[in-house]
């Protein structure tokens, strides 16, 4: 999986590349779909939902630049696989999952391969975990009609947030945006399509997505 479909993509952090190879990603996929654990598209979790083509998580997490201390917030912790190669990579992960049963099933998988550092709440992604901020990374699993203004005033000086931007119909943009003092730079990374974010900063309850299209990468990774 990590040679052929990762580094064959050019995700060159080795950091990275060492945390796709430790973290079991059947473990995070219901028995029924496990066979398709290590293909290299999204595979259904139950609820609407998916655990990331493995490429994606590999992308999304080398943007993020981490180094080994930062706080990470998650928005849509899902099955729990992203948050698991993040607990390798960083000091500390909150994740938030708006579906309850998501998050006690992916509660559940982080105790069971002994993920410490990993803090899992159910609620509103769209605005974020304000008891805990400010925080020096932010990544998204659900794409946002533009960057939740919460998640914005959440991200810590010299911080840094990926995240899916766009309308349900058709491809989004995976943006990365960084905070200089008062300053949020943002610049569009490729082409992709994920499921909605729903909440108060982001969609309202009603845009679907086919969960078998979702988290596809655009031209040219």
């Amino acid at each position: 999986m990590v040679r052929l479909q990762i580094e064959s993509r050019q995700v060159t952090d080795r950091r990275v590349l060492e945390a796709m190879r430790r973290v079991p990603r059947h473990l995070f996929i219901p028995s029924g779909g496990r066979a398709a654990a290590y293909e290299d598209r999204p595979v259904s979790i139950g609820h609407g939902q998916t655990i990331s083509q493995p490429y994606i998580v590999a992308f999304m997490t080398e943007l993020l630049e981490l180094r080994g201390g930062e706080r990470v917030l998650e928005i849509g912790t899902g099955s729990g696989y992203q948050a698991a190669i993040l607990s390798e990579l960083c000091a500390r992960v909150f994740s938030v999952e708006r579906i309850a049963p998501l998050a006690e099933r992916a509660r559940q998988t982080l105790q069971e391969l002994g993920c410490r550092n990993v803090w899992i709440r159910v609620g509103d992604g769209s605005v974020g975990w304000v008891e805990e901020a400010p925080f020096d990374r932010i990544i998204a699993a659900a794409a946002a009609p533009s960057i939740p203004q919460a998640l914005r005033d959440q991200l810590a000086d010299n911080g840094v947030l990926v995240l899916p931007v766009g309308e349900m119909k058709g491809t989004q943009e995976l943006v990365v945006a960084r905070r200089i003092g008062s300053t949020v730079t943002v610049r569009e990374s490729i082409g992709c399509r994920f499921v909605p974010l729903v909440g108060r900063g982001a969609f309202p309850d009603g845009p679907q997505a086919d969960p078998s299209q979702t988290e596809q990468p655009g031209a040219g990774r």
